[in-house]
């Protein structure tokens, strides 16, 4: 790190796809940045990357080595949406061919490498705080670690502080930043994640399709991961009493006919265990404006959407990429960008609204439970 309050162009607080692909746009115009992860190690729900993301791989430079190895392909999406039986959309009709099931803390990992490589400084379990925006338009931002080991001779509890010329929020759903300055998150719907990892069968530990199953009050997602073990998660509303963990959980996952065939061997002893899945929050969200004075927003923190669209990551990538071109723009003069990257997302979340209507609408087998009575409303 240089010394304290040097000035860069640009922090970027988040190192998950939005906010690498963010620095990776910003050094291709030649800008300084510092990305700051905050990230514990926690692995992520959402593991799924469609083959279209290679494009945006592309165009950030970094499709030659991301995802790389230690990924699955995924061959299929399968789906008992609307009856019980099983359709499929197979990756052959796909002109980008199979997409992947993600190791996602390997995928962010290299993401922030090739970030890295290309020039930015990277600070890993480091939060980012704005202490003042000074008359010449600059902020001064305070770097926090998350542990107790000694940066630069300085302890982790003496903030150390650098200057930059912008911020970008890549900080999730929570939009640390541009909530603090001003700007305010509307939420759609109260959609949780209830998830946990179970052990594969041998004899399904070859399907590496995705699997999503519609439930009376909620959906099923099971999705096979890099180290033999298989993802599976419970999608409903936090205020529904199937919202509980514990028990009632896995004996309504006992009760389905797909994810219970899937997960096999792995729910008997998840059952045997007593497993207890993890809460997540899964609901649609946006905020009302993704840039303001200093600042921009991209990826969750901009805009989150149902998982049901599978389109988290890709979008993560679209936004980050397109925040970072749009605020070197800005930082070269041209504040117009900035404003066509507002009409991208306000574009992209129209659309998500639309189409998350339009695929729950397929699903008529309970509408009168409250989660299916929701959806069914008009966006």
């Amino acid at each position: 790190m240089r010394s304290r309050d040097d000035l860069y162009d640009v922090v970027v607080a988040g190192g998950g796809p939005a906010g690498a692909a963010a620095a990776l746009a910003l050094l291709r115009e030649g800008r300084t940045v510092v990305l700051a992860d905050a990230a514990t190690g926690a692995p992520s729900v959402g593991e799924a990357l469609p083959a279209a993301a290679g494009v945006l791989l592309r165009d950030l430079g970094v499709g030659d080595r991301i995802p790389g190895d230690g990924h699955l392909p995924c061959y299929a999406n399968l789906s008992a949406w609307g009856s019980p039986a099983l359709g499929a959309v197979d990756s052959v009709n796909d002109p980008h061919g199979p997409g992947w099931h993600l190791d996602r803390l390997l995928f962010d990992r290299r993401l922030r490498a090739c970030a890295q490589a290309a020039g930015a400084h990277v600070e890993t379990r480091t939060t980012v705080r704005p202490r003042a925006r000074h008359a010449d338009g600059t902020w001064t931002v305070a770097l926090r670690r998350a542990d107790d080991r000694r940066i630069d001779d300085h302890p982790a509890d003496d903030r150390r502080t650098v200057r930059c010329r912008w911020l970008v929020d890549t900080t999730g759903r929570r939009a640390a930043i541009a909530t603090a300055c001003g700007a305010r998150r509307r939420t759609y719907d109260r959609l949780i994640a209830l998830h946990c990892v179970l052990g594969r069968d041998r004899e399904v530990r070859a399907d590496n399709s995705t699997l999503v199953e519609a439930a009376p009050d909620g959906w099923w997602y099971a999705a096979a991961l890099p180290s033999e073990r298989l993802l599976v998660v419970w999608f409903t509303d936090a205020d529904l009493p199937a919202a509980r963990t514990g028990p009632p959980w896995l004996d309504r996952l006992a009760a389905t006919r797909h994810i219970a065939a899937r997960a096999g061997a792995g729910l008997r002893h998840g059952r045997a265990a007593r497993v207890t899945p993890r809460r997540a929050p899964a609901h649609t969200a946006r905020l009302d404006r993704v840039h303001g004075d200093g600042w921009t927003a991209a990826g969750d923190a901009a805009a989150a959407f149902d998982p049901l669209s599978s389109q988290g990551i890709l979008t993560a990538l679209y936004t980050g990429m397109r925040a970072g071109e749009a605020v070197a723009a800005r930082l070269g003069g041209d504040a117009a960008d900035l404003d066509h990257y507002a009409a991208n997302v306000d574009g992209i979340v129209a659309a998500h609204l639309r189409n998350r209507h339009t695929y729950y609408a397929f699903e008529q087998r309970w509408p009168h439970r409250p989660f299916w009575r929701r959806r069914h409303r008009a966006p």
